[in-house]
């Protein structure tokens, strides 16, 4: 098994997933979304998620802040104002208990879950 990390500081450019999408398609075989609510996940570049104890996420839409959460050990935040499928696009700032901020992602719509990569 992989040993969890701590994530570095890189800055606002890098990598990231849209995990769970749902198109025309899919909505035909399923009711209802997979996951209920925004989950964010935070992974080095195999997937391993980062040990984010002690890190945060703040999510925005445009210039207004819909949510702040805390990720959990195991790189997850979930938002639990924000039902998904999401309708509209959203920009996740993830930072640290000083407040610096680590990644800035845009979450594009029609998502139930997204990655952080780096």
């Amino acid at each position: 098994m992989a040993k969890r990390v701590k994530p570095p500081i890189l800055g606002p450019k890098g990598k990231s997933r849209v995990l769970l999408k749902k198109g025309p398609g899919a909505r035909a075989l399923q009711n209802g979304p997979t996951l209920n609510r925004l989950t964010v996940l935070w992974v080095n570049g195999n997937g391993v998620p980062f040990d984010t104890t002690g890190f945060n996420a703040a999510l925005y839409r445009g210039n207004t802040l819909v949510q702040t959460a805390r990720f959990d050990r195991y790189g997850v935040v979930f938002f639990s104002n924000v039902p998904t499928i999401t309708t509209v696009s959203y920009t996740v700032q993830l930072y640290n208990n000083a407040g610096i901020i680590y990644r800035t992602r845009t979450i594009p719509a029609e998502v139930e879950a997204f990655a952080v990569i780096g």
